[in-house]
C-alpha cells in the first residue's frame, strides 16, 4: 500500500497555526471514483481513502508506515513567505497610488 505523509496547509477559515505542528498520514487511492446517477454523489469502493492518522512527528509517522510494511512518501512543508507591513504605509506621501475610499 503506498500512503503519503505530510504537514496539511491550514484552512482559509483558521487565522491561527493551531493544527499546523501536526502530521498527517493517507493512504493513496486504488481504485477509481465513481458519481451516482441519480443523487449524484461521488463514492468509491476503496475505503482507506477514508482513513487519516495523525502524528506528532514526521519521524513517528515514518515509524508507523515502516512497521506497516508500507510505501510512504514525505511531503516537506514549504516555507512561509512573510512579507513585514506596516500600517503607516497607507498614508506615505510617497504612495505610488492615490489614496481613495
Amino acid at each position: 500500500m503506498q500512503v503519503r505523509i505530510y504537514q496539511p496547509a491550514k484552512s482559509a477559515m483558521q487565522s491561527g497555526r493551531g493544527n499546523a505542528k501536526k502530521w498527517l498520514m493517507e493512504y493513496e487511492p486504488t481504485a477509481r471514483r465513481s458519481v451516482d446517477p441519480l443523487m449524484g454523489w461521488t463514492s468509491s469502493d476503496d475505503t482507506r481513502s477514508q482513513l487519516k492518522l495523525w502524528f506528532a512527528s514526521k519521524d513517528e509517522a515514518i515509524e508507523y508506515a515502516k512497521s506497516k510494511a508500507l510505501v510512504y512518501t514525505v511531503e516537506e512543508p514549504q516555507e512561509r513567505k512573510m512579507k513585514p507591513k506596516v500600517y503607516s504605509d497607507n498614508f506615505a506621501n510617497d504612495r505610488l497610488l492615490r489614496w481613495t475610499h
